[in-house]
This record gives C-alpha cells, sequence and structure tokens, in this order.
C-alpha cells in the first residue's frame, strides 16, 4: 500500500493479561525478586492511610480494599494511622510489611516517609493529577518494607488507587455494566511500581444530557421511591451521582455538567454539591447555564421576569451571586456568558455589547463572593457554542485567563481549534464533543455510533493545536457509550501512546479485560464494534427509511444486511460462549448493540423489498411484510431482554424510541415501518411468473412504470455485463405471481453464458428463485456480444408462459503493461486509501485512517500542522486507472470524490479544500464546504451530516485509455474516504459502486 502507514501497536498486552488500558502495568500475579505482595498464600498486606488526607483517597482507599477482596477472596485491613517518628501505634505492632496511601503535602504519613527515606518525589511534586508508586525499605519505624502509593494531590492519588485496581481485576465498569472481577488468588505488585505525569488534557468530563426518557426513568425507579426531588421531581439525587463519580474517577475523569431536564444539580439534592468535592470531581454547568446555576429550571423557580440581561438585570444579577455563594466551598468551573432562555440564542438586538458587559459583571460577582482580588485565579470557561462562537468570529474577547471552549457541530466535526494568535492565552482552550444530540437534522440518541477512529481524529488534532484545558463529552444517558466514553477520556489521560494505527488495539485490551477474551476472541469484539459503529455513523438509525440503501444497484442493501449478519452470528456465538455472570455484560456491551442494530436494519430493509415486491405484483410481497412485523417484535423483545436482566436492574435504560421519526424531533412512540400485502389468493394479471432482473425496479411481463418511461408496452428488460463487473455475475429473480405453483426452465442462445439454476420450482411457500447469469469470456472476442436469456413457466391448466430478458456483453480488454484501476459498470471506484503513489512534501504525507468513514478507511495529510498549498504544490497522492467510455461519448468523465464532513478549523481565512487532476490537465481546487454565517453552519450541512459524507464533483477530459488522478493537498484536515470516476454508468446510490478491479 502506497499510504504511509505508522504502525505502533501499544504493549498493552503481556502474558494473556490486560492491564490498565492507556497505563503501564505495575502489578503481577506471581511471586518474584522484584516483586511486593498485595495478597499471597491467604494473606493480605494491610492499607494505611493518614486520618488527615482527603476524605476522597480515604475513600478510594476502601475501594481498593475492597476490590482485593473481590479478585481474591482476602480483605486487607485498611487502617486510618498517625504513626510517630520513633514507634508503631499499639495495632499496627508486629507489621512488618504495608501498603501506604497518601497526598503529598496533605497525608502527615506520607510527607514523614518522605523525610525519613529521602524517597525521590521530584517527578511529581507540584504536578497536576500526577502519581508515583514503588516499594520502599524501611519507610517508619517497625515496618521493614511498604509499597507506596502517592499522588501529587487529590485526584493523583485517587487515580493510582484506581489505576492499581483496574490492573488487579476490578473494570471500571464493573457497577455501570456489571462486568465481573478478574479472579487472581496471589496478587503482587512490581518492586518499581507505576507512575504518571499530569494528564494531556486537565479537565476531563461527561455531561449528562437529553436524558429523558431514558436515563431519567431508570433513575427514578432506581434511586427514589418514585416521587423525585421536592421542587423538581428530579430522581437524580446523591445516590445517583455518587454512582457517576466514583466511575469518573475510575476512568480518570475529573469534570462534569450534571443532567439537566427537569433537573437542578444545587436543588434537587443538597447532598449533590459537597459530595461531588469530596469524592474529587471538578463541578460544572454546560454551555447554556452561566455561573453553576441550572438553565431554565432554577430560573423558572426563583427567578423573576424575563430571562433577558438588558431588561431585567436587577433580578438575573443577584440569582448568579447566588450561584457563586452556593459553589464557593467547592472546586468548580464557573461557565460565563449567556444564552437565550431554553438553550435557545439570545433574542435579536443582544449585541457584542451586552455579552461583554455580562461576562465583565459575572467577573465581578465572583471578585466579590470569593473575596479575591484576582479573578484570575477562579477557573472559568466561556462556550463558543453556535451563535457565541459568532459573537467571537465577530470581535467579541474575553480575559485572557476565561478557557475558550471550542465545540463540535454537535454530529462529531470540530468547527474550530485555536489558531496560532490564540495559544498564549494563559486561560487556554478546550473542546465540547458530542456522542449524543437531540436537534436538527435528527436526534441520535439510542445506540452507539461514534466510530473510534473519528473520535481519534478529531481529538488528536485538538492536542496539536492544544486545545487541552477542557475536553467536555456530551453522552446523553451514559449507557450505552461505555466504550466509547472510555476511549475518550483514555486518550485525554495520556494521548502520547495512541496513534491511527492502533486504535483498534484499544478494543481488543478493552474486551480482554472486560470479559477475560483471548486475543483472538478479543479481536472478534473489536471487529464487531467496528462493523456496528461503521453501520451506525453512516446513517445515523434515526434516519434509516426503507430505502436508504439502493434495493437494486451494487447489491447495496444485502451486502448491508450481511455484514449485519454475520456481526450477529459472531456476537451470539461469543455470548453463548461467556459464562452465565459474564453474560449481563456480554449483553450491554457488545450483544445488545448488535443484534438491535442488526435487527432496525433488517427491519427497514425488509420494509423496502416489501414495498418493491408489491409493485412487482409478486407474491414474496407478503413474506416481507411478515418479516417486517416480526422484526418489529423483535426489536421491542430485545429491548425488553435489556430492561429484565439482573432483575430488572437495567430497567427503562433503553426506552429511547428509534423507529418512524418524522422530523428532527424523537417520535412519541417507536411505529412499525409501513407495508404493503397482495392478495394471496389472486393471480397477477401478467400470470403466474414474475422476472426482476438485477439494476431495474422493474418486473416483467405486464406493465409497470419502472420498465421504460412510457410505461406500458415497453420492450423486455436489456441487461449489460462487461468483464470488469466487481461481482463476476448479474442475477434474474423468478418470483410468483400469485398462488398457482410452476416450474420454470432458464435457457439461452448462446453457449457462452452460464445460467445457475438453469431451473426450479416456486410455490407460495418458495415464493422466489435467483438465477445467476455468467459469461464464459474465453469464449469471446473483444467487443460486445449479444444474447437472449428466456424463461419459460409451466403451470398445471395454464398455457406456457415465456419472458425474454436481452443480455449484452462487453468483453474489454487493458494492454498488458497497465497496472491499476480498471472500469466496470459504467465507472470506476476507488477505495482512497489503496494509492499507486503517494508523495512527501515538507515532511507532510498523506496517512490512511484505518476504520474511518462509511466504507473502509479515509486518508488525510499528517502531520497537521497550519500549513496550505496552492494547488499541485502540496502534498499528493496518485492513482492508475483505465476508462473505456466517457459520459454520454463526449470525452468526459465525472469524477465524485467522498469527503469526510470536516468543518473550518483554522478560522475564515482557511477554509476546507481538495484539489484533482487528471494526468497533465490543470488541477481543479473545491473549497467544498460553503460559507456561513459566523457561528452557523451551511444549510446544506445537515444534509451533509445526515450521510456523513460531502461529495465533491469535477468533470474532466479523459479519452477511453489510461489515466493518473493525483489528489492534491490544499488545506490540512481534510479526509478522503472513496473516488468515483464516472464514465457514463454509475448509479446512485448511498454509498457508491464498490470497488472496481485492480490489475
Amino acid at each position: 500500500m502506497a499510504v504511509l502507514l505508522r504502525g505502533i501497536f501499544v504493549g498493552l498486552l503481556c502474558a494473556g493479561v490486560v492491564h490498565a488500558i492507556g497505563q503501564a502495568s505495575c502489578v503481577a500475579f506471581q511471586s518474584s525478586a522484584s516483586t511486593f505482595p498485595i495478597v499471597s498464600k491467604g494473606k493480605a498486606t494491610n492499607i494505611l492511610v493518614s486520618p488527615d488526607d482527603w476524605p476522597g483517597v480515604q475513600r478510594a482507599a476502601f475501594d481498593l480494599a475492597s476490590d482485593i477482596q473481590q479478585v481474591t477472596g482476602v480483605k486487607p485491613t485498611l487502617t486510618n494511622i498517625t504513626v510517630s517518628s520513633s514507634t508503631l501505634s499499639s495495632d499496627l505492632r508486629g507489621t512488618t510489611s504495608a501498603i501506604i496511601i497518601g497526598t503529598l503535602g496533605k497525608s502527615s504519613l506520607i510527607d514523614q516517609i518522605v523525610n525519613n527515606t529521602k524517597l525521590d518525589v521530584s517527578s511529581v511534586q507540584g504536578q497536576w493529577e500526577s502519581f508515583l508508586s514503588k516499594e520502599v525499605e524501611n519507610p517508619l519505624p517497625g515496618i521493614q518494607s511498604a509499597y507506596v502509593i502517592i499522588g501529587a494531590d487529590k485526584r493523583g492519588t485517587i487515580y493510582s488507587i484506581y489505576d492499581h485496581s483496574e490492573q488487579f481485576g476490578q473494570s471500571p465498569w464493573y457497577w455501570w455494566a456489571d462486568v465481573p472481577t478478574t479472579q487472581h488468588s496471589e496478587l503482587f505488585v512490581t518492586s518499581s511500581g507505576c507512575s504518571h505525569a499530569s494528564p494531556a488534557v486537565k479537565y476531563r468530563g461527561l455531561f449528562l444530557n437529553d436524558e429523558q426518557p431514558a436515563l431519567q426513568n431508570w433513575a427514578m425507579v432506581r434511586f427514589t421511591n418514585g416521587t423525585g426531588a421536592a421542587l423538581t421531581g428530579s430522581p437524580f439525587n446523591h445516590f445517583f451521582y455518587t454512582k457517576v463519580f466514583e466511575l469518573l474517577l475510575r476512568l480518570k475523569a475529573n469534570y462534569l455538567w450534571p443532567a439537566q431536564w427537569s433537573s437542578a444539580f444545587g436543588v434537587d439534592d443538597l447532598q449533590n454539591q459537597p459530595l461531588a468535592d469530596w469524592y474529587g470531581i471538578v463541578m460544572g454547568t454546560s454551555h447554556e447555564e452561566p455561573m453553576m446555576r441550572s438553565i431554565p429550571v432554577e430560573w423558572n423557580l426563583f427567578g423573576v421576569g424575563p430571562w433577558d440581561y438588558s431588561s431585567n438585570k436587577a433580578n438575573i444579577y443577584p440569582f448568579w451571586v447566588e450561584g457563586a455563594e452556593r459553589a464557593k466551598p467547592y472546586e468548580g468551573i464557573f461557565t460565563v456568558g449567556m444564552r437565550g432562555d431554553g438553550d435557545l440564542p439570545l433574542s435579536e438586538g443582544q449585541d457584542i455589547s451586552l455579552l461583554e458587559q455580562i461576562v465583565d459583571d459575572q467577573r465581578t460577582i465572583l471578585s466579590t463572593v470569593f473575596n479575591e482580588t484576582d479573578v484570575t485565579t477562579i477557573p472559568q470557561m466561556w462556550c463558543l457554542y453556535q451563535e457565541v462562537e459568532g459573537f467571537y468570529d465577530d470581535g467579541m474577547r474575553v480575559a485572557d485567563d476565561i478557557t475558550l471552549l471550542w465545540t463540535d457541530d454537535t454530529w462529531g466535526n470540530i468547527r474550530r481549534y485555536p489558531l496560532p494568535s490564540e495559544l498564549n492565552r494563559t486561560g487556554g482552550a478546550g473542546v465540547y464533543y458530542h456522542y449524543d444530540l437531540v436537534g436538527p437534522p435528527r436526534d441520535y440518541k439510542w445506540i452507539t455510533s461514534t466510530q473510534l477512529p473519528k473520535v481519534y481524529e478529531q481529538m488528536s488534532l485538538a492536542i496539536e493545536r492544544e486545545a487541552t484545558r477542557i475536553w467536555i463529552l456530551n453522552v446523553g444517558d451514559l449507557k450505552p457509550y461505555e466504550m466509547s466514553i472510555e476511549f475518550f477520556m483514555t486518550y485525554g489521560w495520556d494521548p502520547t501512546i495512541w496513534n491511527a494505527d492502533n486504535v483498534n488495539s484499544f478494543v481488543v485490551s478493552w474486551a480482554q479485560r472486560e470479559f477475560d477474551f483471548t486475543s483472538a476472541q478479543a479481536s472478534q469484539v473489536a471487529d464487531l464494534i467496528a462493523t456496528v459503529t461503521r453501520h451506525n455513523s453512516r446513517n445515523k438509525p434515526e434516519l434509516w427509511n426503507a430505502t436508504t440503501y439502493s434495493l437494486t444497484d451494487y447489491r447495496e442493501a444485502e451486502l448491508v444486511l450481511q455484514d449485519l449478519q454475520n456481526a450477529s452470528t459472531v456476537a451470539t456465538n461469543l455470548y453463548n460462549s461467556v459464562s452465565s455472570a459474564m453474560k449481563p455484560a456480554f449483553f450491554q456491551l457488545v450483544q445488545h448493540p448488535v443484534q438491535a442494530s442488526f435487527t432496525l436494519a433488517n427491519m427497514w430493509i425488509a420494509a423496502g423489498i416489501n414495498n418493491l415486491r408489491a409493485s412487482q405484483a409478486r407474491l414474496s410481497t407478503n413474506d416481507y411484510a411478515d418479516q417486517v412485523e416480526s422484526l418489529f417484535t423483535q426489536d421491542w423483545n430485545l429491548e425488553t431482554e435489556y430492561h429484565t436482566i439482573l432483575n430488572g436492574k437495567w430497567d427503562h435504560m433503553m426506552d429511547q424510541t428509534h423507529v418512524m421519526y418524522y422530523y428532527w424531533q424523537q417520535p412519541m412512540t417507536d411505529t412499525m415501518p409501513p407495508i404493503s400485502r397482495v392478495q394471496p389468493q389472486k393471480q397477477a394479471l401478467p400470470g403466474v411468473m414474475r422476472i426482476s432482473p438485477e439494476g431495474t425496479l422493474a418486473a416483467w411481463p405486464g406493465d409497470n412504470p419502472n420498465q421504460c418511461s412510457q410505461g406500458y408496452n415497453c420492450p423486455p428488460f436489456t441487461m449489460t455485463f462487461d468483464s470488469f463487473v466487481p461481482f463476476g455475475n448479474r442475477y434474474i429473480d423468478v418470483g410468483a405471481g400469485g398462488p398457482a405453483p410452476f416450474t420454470f426452465t432458464a435457457s439461452s442462445n448462446v453457449s457462452w453464458l452460464q445460467l445457475s439454476p438453469a431451473k426450479g420450482s416456486i410455490s407460495p411457500s418458495q415464493p422466489e428463485q435467483r438465477v445467476f447469469v455468467s459469461v464464459d469470456w474465453s469464449q469471446l472476442p473483444e467487443g460486445v456480444a449479444f444474447a437472449t436469456i428466456t424463461f419459460d413457466a409451466t403451470a398445471t391448466g395454464q398455457p406456457l408462459l415465456s419472458v425474454p430478458v436481452s443480455f449484452v456483453a462487453n468483453k474489454t480488454v487493458v494492454p498488458d503493461d497497465f497496472h491499476g484501476f480498471v472500469e466496470g459498470d459504467g465507472g470506476v471506484s476507488i477505495e482512497a486509501a489503496h494509492t499507486d503513489r503517494n508523495t512527501t512534501v515538507d515532511g507532510i504525507s498523506w496517512v490512511e485512517l484505518p476504520g474511518y468513514g462509511r466504507t473502509v478507511s479515509g486518508i488525510t495529510p499528517w502531520p497537521r500542522g497550519y500549513q496550505n498549498y496552492t494547488a499541485g504544490s502540496g502534498a499528493s497522492v496518485e492513482y492508475d486507472f483505465f476508462t473505456f467510455n466517457t459520459v454520454d461519448d463526449a470525452g468526459n468523465v465525472t469524477i465524485t470524490t467522498y469527503m469526510a464532513p470536516t468543518l473550518n478549523g483554522l478560522g475564515s481565512g482557511q477554509p476546507v479544500a481538495i484539489s484533482l487532476q487528471v494526468d497533465d490537465q490543470a488541477p481543479q481546487t473545491t473549497y467544498f464546504i460553503p460559507l456561513a454565517a459566523p457561528g452557523m453552519e451551511p444549510p446544506i450541512w445537515d444534509s451533509f451530516v445526515a450521510n456523513s459524507i460531502v461529495p465533491v464533483i469535477n468533470s474532466f477530459v479523459a479519452p477511453p485509455g489510461a489515466h493518473t488522478l493525483t489528489v492534491w493537498m490544499v488545506e490540512p484536515s481534510v479526509i478522503v474516504e472513496k473516488i468515483v470516476i464516472d464514465t457514463g454508468g454509475v448509479r446512485s446510490t448511498y454509498l457508491g459502486p464498490p470497488e472496481s478491479i485492480r490489475v
């Protein structure tokens, strides 16, 4: 492959044991000269924590003891202890070894060890959320050896604790996805221990959003008596949130925007805020909720007058003061700025000067409430969401210490990154990203639909362009995005170990950790996840309809369905292979996403075939109607199975409706796709047999509007075929036109045509048969040959029914010395990664993003900086292709380049662009994202993200023969997925033609 591959596989697997994903291992399961015992021969080493350490550290230490017990069956003693400089406490006399946990500068126990042993802690001291662990000799009087776990700060210690738990065998998802603990009778750590510097991204968090109906209904059952909070009715109390806090910390996250649907974090339960701080979670509020107040819930409860600062400052200002006062005791990031009521843009007339006054007033509030002359010490964030980015583009600025939170388009395409001129801001920059959405062009929040290669590509740009102060991820109901959430947090924790070529290894490691799978089984899981997310991201399930995929051309719908059918089979085999204890976790994390996606796709495609068969007067219409009804029931049964596992632990978590959207908003109930039925007792007017060739909606004999423009008295169908059609054959369906059974024969008037099968029987119980047509090219000279295929039907009591199909075979031949892609079936289709040459300029070349996009992968210029080039001067890739035809025989071809929908991340001066060149003709440059108002996407953007592609169309002179297509880099951050060269016969389908034959 000409595209440069950067194959660096992360060493996460060792001797069949999965370490903490994204973290070096320091755990062993057998003793050696360089290990320290955690549990050995049925005895656990005591855990010591200083009582003056952070409460969150002490709580995490309790979890560690519990995790060790779940792994080994032996529970260590956990003791809060202060040790004098000369003696041990009486309850620890006789202890010769210990696990000692604490925070530098906070734990008197750890500080004494550092003083006693002169332990070098310079690598972590003063470093945000960093940690080290190692065996230390004679750390305290009477203790000969200790394994010390030291954090530079509160969360550094907590992360080190949970890092060890994960390596011991406790998944971060043990509660949220019911992953069983991996058992080990012996448990050791290496004497050298584990360490980690500060994470790449300072604040890494989740946003619980759009949480009705699933998360809210589930929490109401799980955590309340069914009534919810007194003022709001919200179920999101401290019992719920402490489960979220622990999960965040186990994932090495630290930041949370709380649920907001009819909820108010600081009002619903007065323990929410103090417990967040107690656990170690930094709280914030969303892009539309300034100053730690829930909008619109708290304003509706306590506000007076309109949510309009220009006319109602007198009431809004003290409302914000109360929010700051309430949050003052706790660690948090204040959202500044203002949007309209209900997550809407500010009303007309709310201009930049007003917004600048709002931010100034908010900073005055912070200075006053915190009694702080230097307000820059109080973390603040301004989220540049939708029209707010427009204000920034129009010149609005805030103080340098306020973090600029750039956003995606709500479909995973980041709108803007910091420019070189913005990199020196003391507040830095961050990214608000979506896995879930309520909004146009369609809600998507039912099931996992985000590809990890895309997340990697977008967030690696955030790393490269220093948007690393805050990463916040909209996860809707949290489930069922478990694995994708973990990748986002793991990447933000340490991006240096990940690249485009090893993203898949993350899933392999994750599957081994979660399910104790072999590497082969884990690789199967990685393939399943890739299949499901590719399918669900190329067109969100909420956008599917009966004709999303072509039912007639390129076997598109069949291949899509076969891909999912194969995934279903593999997932079911794996599900059946795991223990009963493991089945709930595997069902939630793998089996349900696969089966639910397959069921829904199968139902939609069956509905499409049902409607097509009805128009063709085929009896099998009714079989497909039955199939749709059965699959609609199966969809419900899968939802019910999810809700009833583990005695209903996850009841309501799959409440989200997902079938038959009518506009962007979710339907109020799932509705079965429309189906038709034919009268099963009545024969079609033209007779017992229906002939439906590949490549047409029509059927013969009789009249059909799809046969020809006239719609009646149309000639037989003409089927064309050439020697470079990728499938190597065509097919013709023979179907029942009513209840009468019949036999058929298929014959041709030439010897070079093969039909398989050449005969068969059709009846109501077997209402259709597919006949494949292939050509023995060795019998034909170069050029065009003609044949007729005749289908004869014999039915009792009826005359012989004979239906002809015309067949044109075109034997195309390329020169022996040509190497490249060859026209077949009316065009040339090329997966972008399959280049013939790749040219590097200024150290930049095109690289593959494996698994990215709708079909195979994408390619993009790498490394990605700020450089742009004139057409013909940048890095390039080349494709050799050979054609036999041109569009309308006019000497031209039309080239459609399938581009990923990437937005202009470099400001208005560098819109994304691509340049194409055929042979030595002048390159054609296309700026393929139309201009839009500041903070907005162009109107066509909804179509781009709905289809997950931007088609770029160019026309070139290209007479029949050999040619070279060159794709030139103009701007960075463009991604090419596929190239289709139309020579006059390419048909319109969702994914485009399958890749052409390459010689």
